[in-house]
Formats: C-alpha cells, sequence, structure tokens
C-alpha cells in the first residue's frame, strides 16, 4: 500500500512544551485515516504539522521527518507554499470568506493564476458537488457564503479546499457544530472522496471515526497510543489505553 506520508519520530515542541512527541507512523494514499483522543493529545498538531502552519508560531521547534511521496517537507528548499496548497485543512469552525458563493470557491484558484472564466465555472461546479452542496446553492452563486447555514457553510468551506484541487485534505474536528444531516452528508462527502485524495479526519466523535474511517490512530497525551485498520481498533484494540477510551472509560 502506497504512503502518501511518511512520518519519522516527529516531535513538536510550543514554548518548550513537548506537544507531540516521537510519531512514527505511514498514512496510506486515498484512504480515510481517522485520528482520535481526548483533548490535548496532539492531534491537531499532527494535522499543521503536514502542511506546515506549526512554525507560524514563532516559539515552535520541529525535530524529526517528514516524508509526502518520498520528499522531505521540512528539507529547506521544499516550496512550503506549494505543499500547502497540496495539503488542504478544513477547521471545527466555518470560516466562509465575507463574497458570494461564487467567489469563495474561486479565491484560492485566482489568486494562484487560474483565471479563465469557464475553467472556474468548471471548478465550482465540481468543488461544490463534491462537497455535496451544488444542489442546494446552485441557483444563487451570488448570495453571500455568509448567509448558508452552519453545515452548508462547512461544505463550503470543503470545496474551497477541492477548488485548490490537493492530493490531500485534512480535517480537524469538521462536523463538532454540526447537525446530524449535515454530518451525515460530510461523511456521505469523505467516503467519496477518498478514491481521488489522501484524507485525515481528527475527530472527538468515535463514532464517526469508526463510520467513515479505513484507518484509526489513537493519541493521548501527544503520544500515538495505537495505530490499525478502523476494525482492528473498534473491536480488538492491543493497547487497554485504547479499549478504555473507545468504550468510554475515560476521555
Amino acid at each position: 500500500m502506497d504512503a502518501k506520508f511518511d512520518i519519522q519520530n516527529l516531535s513538536v515542541y510550543f514554548r518548550g512544551i513537548h506537544a507531540l512527541k516521537s510519531i512514527s507512523m505511514a498514512v496510506p494514499s486515498r484512504r480515510i485515516l481517522g485520528v482520535i483522543g481526548p483533548a490535548g493529545s496532539g492531534k491537531t498538531t499532527l494535522l499543521r504539522a503536514l502542511n506546515r502552519t506549526n512554525e507560524l508560531e514563532e516559539t515552535t521547534r520541529i525535530e524529526g521527518n517528514v516524508r509526502m511521496d518520498g520528499h522531505d517537507i521540512y528539507d529547506p528548499s521544499f516550496d512550503v507554499v506549494a505543499l500547502r496548497r497540496k495539503v488542504g485543512i478544513v477547521f471545527a469552525l466555518p470560516v466562509p470568506l465575507p463574497m458570494s458563493i461564487y467567489d469563495n470557491v474561486t479565491y484560492g484558484p485566482t489568486l494562484a493564476g487560474s483565471p479563465n472564466k469557464q475553467r472556474l465555472d468548471m471548478l465550482v461546479e465540481k468543488s461544490l458537488r463534491d462537497a455535496f452542496l451544488w444542489d442546494e446553492v446552485k441557483d444563487r452563486l451570488t448570495m453571500s457564503g455568509l448567509r448558508l447555514s452552519g453545515g452548508q457553510q462547512q461544505r463550503l468551506c470543503l470545496a474551497r479546499v477541492l477548488a485548490m484541487e490537493p492530493d490531500v485534505i485534512l480535517l480537524d474536528e469538521p462536523c463538532s457544530g454540526l447537525d446530524p444531516i449535515s454530518t451525515a452528508r460530510i461523511e456521505e462527502a469523505l467516503t467519496l472522496l477518498k478514491k481521488d485524495y489522501t484524507i485525515i479526519l481528527v475527530t472527538n466523535n468515535t463514532k464517526q471515526a469508526a463510520r467513515v474511517a479505513d484507518d484509526t490512530a489513537f493519541f493521548l497525551m501527544g503520544e500515538m497510543v495505537e495505530l490499525g485498520t478502523t476494525d482492528q481498533i473498534f473491536t480488538s484494540p492491543v493497547q487497554q489505553k485504547t479499549n478504555d477510551y473507545i468504550t468510554g472509560r475515560f476521555g
């Protein structure tokens, strides 16, 4: 199985605090990796290590090695801007830009130099379809994205990432504030998107990981306790701590 990311002994420090501790793991291509664990366990730090946004915090120190498609993303010569285009991220709180739905989706590609109107029109439709939003907004693309419901706004943010034609989609608790119907639509979108993208889903909802992830990693206090197929993690975990977490005994 091809690995999109090969992570070896990755540690991240913030203001001297050891937030992520010697993580080694492979992230397979075109599968969904669920990352579960209580708050403060290093899940978001892992995501931000993969598109190099941890280092936007001046006090960050990073050790170890992260290779994407065989290339060291922390090599000084590596193009960080190109990396962030290829590794898009959707956050827990949807943050549409204060502009139309159409302009939300085309904002990134336009900045990146794709001004052709016909291409942008096609990109908007494809991205919104892939985010399971097209049928709901196709007749009001000039409406402000801020007027959409919370669940629609989150799918718009997903469409905005897809419009950049990334290789990897990182999701940091994307359904944490959404109703069950909106959550189901996002989960359905992810299940279809994995045929074309590598997806890493951080979630505090173990049931969500069980529903959509192919593989699951359990993090606790900055360490990766266990990694396996989702079926194995949820039915026969090797580590007692994993079993305690997924059965609700702590966390």
